[in-house]
């Protein structure tokens, strides 16, 4: 990576990249261990209170909580230059923590609930871990995957609004293993795009990651629950 750096740049600039994207690599992994602070905090809260999201109607929920997302994003990316654009991150973080109370809840009613949220955790960091490194270490472009990842979230997200109303465990089970697969893919993408230059700002090199983790996370605990969720 350091010998693509020289013969892109001179040795000056080279440097200078360099220390360009480890800073933006630090302060986007900070950042990313400070969100999950309102995720938890938002979790929790929304376990105590039994937060709902619209559950009379799934449909209009689904399409509320992606308005509220995309305001969010848009927020951010307005913002993401100065200290506000931090403060309206965690303010998605929390959001998304609310957001995931639901399935939380959903989990700690099974006798082996704690266990299985502990399992998600650990199987999660797993995954960024692994998948991180190999962005960092790897000397193969992982960028053409992009496109193909972004397909990838669309169609996810038309099976699971499909699967709204068709209520298919075999689908849930599949929109689940293959959300897993697509955000740990991501996470390549999106790690690789700060050491190669292309993204520059650890606030939306931040809300990337996160989303990949978050999502990581939720399919993983939703797939333990659904196969390995005990009432006894």
């Amino acid at each position: 990576m350091d010998r693509q750096l020289q013969q892109t740049y001179p040795p000056s600039a080279a440097s200078e990249a360099l220390v360009v994207r480890n800073r933006v690599l630090r302060n986007t992994y900070w950042l990313l261990a400070i969100s999950m602070v309102p995720t938890v905090l938002g979790a929790w809260l929304g376990v105590q209170f039994q937060f709902t999201f619209f559950s009379g109607s799934p449909v209009f929920g689904f399409v509320a909580f992606l308005a509220i997302a995309f305001g969010f994003f848009y927020a951010i990316e307005k913002t993401k230059n100065s200290g506000l654009g931090v403060a309206i991150l965690l303010g998605f973080t929390f959001f998304m923590g609310l957001m995931l109370s639901r399935l939380i809840g959903h989990i700690l009613g099974f006798s082996n609930g704690a266990s299985l949220i502990m399992t998600a955790f650990g199987g999660t960091a797993v995954i960024f871990a692994g998948m991180a490194t190999i962005a960092t270490v790897s000397k193969r472009d992982f960028s053409g995957l992009g496109k193909w990842l972004f397909a990838g979230v669309l169609v996810l997200l038309v099976a699971a609004l499909a699967n709204i109303f068709l209520q298919l465990p075999a689908l849930y089970l599949v929109i689940s293993v293959l959300a897993i697969a697509i955000f740990s893919a991501y996470i390549l993408f999106d790690v690789q795009q700060i050491i190669n230059g292309g993204e520059t700002n650890y606030i939306s090199a931040t809300l990337a990651i996160y989303l990949d983790v978050y999502n990581i996370f939720t399919n993983l605990l939703a797939l333990l629950g659904f196969v390995g969720g005990s009432r006894d």
